[in-house]
């Protein structure tokens, strides 16, 4: 046998906080499983990014009130029944596993008070429900997920290791017994070891895809370095139902100023009584929406378009005058982020931008996270569960990746004695190198990435024509074969294997888009 073969009950690609959670509520019931992450650490995901805060309930505690906020957000093209889910399973997850378990320094009302949270609102909550630790949310609920999972016995975290592609009975088996059941199972991945430059087969019972967003492949993210659609790609390749692939959604407020990841302006600070403004200090949320900087983010980020459009200008500004909070106190990222290029949010307007934030489509799961393919579950940002539907919600994203990958670990749990079977296992193949020529060159790579990028914000960002996207197919198309033909000749490398992933869920999500031609939500054709 292989030494880069191995065996592990559950194999979790992702370690943000839906990869963590289902590993740690695995581990918690006994059940052994294998957390890959592409970094050194586990926090190297969007997760750890998150500012605003995580739903939990109002004080009145009625679910129906956020069920009501989800569907607006999401013009109603939503999966009811999975926003049911969500809002009437998310808080007890919060409190069983963030608050009991982990115990996160949520904020309180009072210092010296036990049980009234600091409950926030943002952009389309008709109510304060937000948990929230300041502006570093994501980071604490991560440094509490982190210890946990690190510190498990049942948790084996394998780092420096980058999943190539899914192995499934239809596409892998030598066995032809498999390939013509209809039914087709996933029975693990291969996973490029980046220190040993070596690819391993890591066979298991259960997969998990917790990869994050796509955020990457635009020119202007919110999203780490790792969010470059790997798991929809390696999901697509793989057969699984692709949905919604077309609502990407752009956050209205990052901070305008040259860097490689837009750095994110909370919109809790609109919550808190911050208001957009012009070049010349006007408000103009009130021209646009009833409910001016607190509605939806699709509709803030299309009038930051119309705004910067008509006047010319490169940017918009946050005015935060009026907010009662101490603002080094409130947002203390925001502000020493801004402070240290010389801005000062006390005194002075924030320069913000919309930025590519979050993938509202993806690989649909159901409310257990199983896929359209037998044994693969996905959970997080990468899935599609119906919750979000054409636009998310504010600070709904980090509850469903919990809620979901509590829920993903407590049915793999119910079916974890159905194991594969030994001559499925014996018939996957290890992987086998299919080029020699050494030619992964940087400059080439970086190309590439220029053209997805460049493509899908001119051509599938955030309004869309006709001819627009029918160029961005015609192109993605091109470059898709490129760079097939490039994997299939140079020896694998992460860049390389990034830069294939990437490129294949832009054309996902550009057909997806050219598809659709009904305008709704984040999914805005001006034609």
């Amino acid at each position: 046998m292989s030494t880069y073969r191995h065996t592990t009950p559950v194999l979790i690609i992702g370690s943000g906080i839906a990869g963590c959670t289902t590993a740690l509520s695995l581990a918690d019931s006994g059940i052994e499983c294998t957390l890959i992450t592409t970094g050194e650490k586990l926090d190297g995901g969007n997760s750890a990014l998150a500012q605003g805060g995580i739903v939990y309930k109002a004080e009145e505690g009625d679910p129906r009130l956020l069920e009501k906020d989800i569907l607006t957000a999401g013009h109603n093209y939503n999966y009811k029944a999975a926003v049911r889910y969500l809002c009437t399973r998310g808080p007890e997850s919060v409190k069983r596993i963030l608050v009991d378990r982990l115990h996160i320094p949520f904020a309180r009302s009072k210092d010296d008070c036990e049980c009234e949270w600091d409950l926030t609102r943002e952009g389309g909550h008709g109510v304060p429900r937000i948990l929230h630790c300041a502006d570093y949310t994501g980071r604490a609920i991560m440094d509490g997920l982190i210890a946990a999972v690190t510190a498990h016995p049942n948790i084996t975290v394998l780092p420096n290791r980058t999943a190539v592609d899914l192995l499934t009975s239809h596409h892998h088996a030598r066995d032809l017994e498999f390939r013509y059941q209809l039914n087709n199972q996933c029975v693990g991945a291969y996973v490029f070891n980046e220190q040993l430059k070596r690819v391993e087969t890591v066979l298991a019972n259960f997969t998990v895809l917790a990869t994050g967003g796509v955020g990457q492949i635009y020119l202007h993210t919110t999203n780490s370095t790792s969010s470059i659609g790997s798991g929809l790609a390696m999901a697509y390749r793989a057969g699984a139902r692709i949905h919604n692939a077309e609502y990407v959604q752009f956050h209205p407020t990052a901070l305008y100023h040259r860097s490689d990841r837009r750095f994110l302006i909370t919109e809790a600070m609109r919550g808190e009584g911050a208001r957009l403004v012009d070049g010349n200090g006007v408000p103009f949320m009130q021209n646009h929406d009833a409910r001016a900087d607190l509605a939806p983010r699709d509709i803030v980020a299309r009038a930051i378009v119309e705004e910067m459009l008509k006047r010319g200008d490169d940017c918009v500004y946050l005015d935060t005058s009026e907010v009662k909070h101490d603002l080094a106190t409130r947002f203390p990222t925001i502000f020493k982020r801004c402070l240290a290029l010389g801005i000062d949010i006390r005194t002075q307007p924030i320069p913000v931008v919309p930025a590519a934030h979050y993938f509202c489509g993806g690989i649909l799961a159901d409310y257990r996270g199983r896929t359209t393919v037998e044994r693969l579950y996905a959970v997080g940002e990468c899935n599609c569960t119906g919750v979000h539907g054409a636009n998310r919600l504010a600070s709904t994203s980090l509850l469903e990746a919990l809620l979901w990958g509590h829920s993903s670990a407590e049915d793999i749990g119910k079916r974890i004695t159905r194991k594969l079977s030994k001559r499925l296992r014996d018939s996957m193949p290890d992987w086998e190198p299919t080029g020699e020529e050494h030619n992964d060159d940087p400059a080439l790579i970086a190309q590439d990435w220029a053209r997805v990028r460049h493509t899908m914000w001119n051509y599938v960002g955030i309004t869309r024509t006709s001819s627009r996207l029918s160029r961005a197919v015609e192109d993605m198309r091109e470059l898709s074969k490129n760079v097939h033909d490039f994997y299939k000749r140079t020896p694998l490398s992460k860049r390389l294997i990034d830069l294939f992933h990437g490129c294949q869920a832009a054309y996902v999500i550009t057909l997806a888009a050219k598809r659709n031609k009904v305008s709704t939500g984040c999914h805005y054709r001006v034609d």
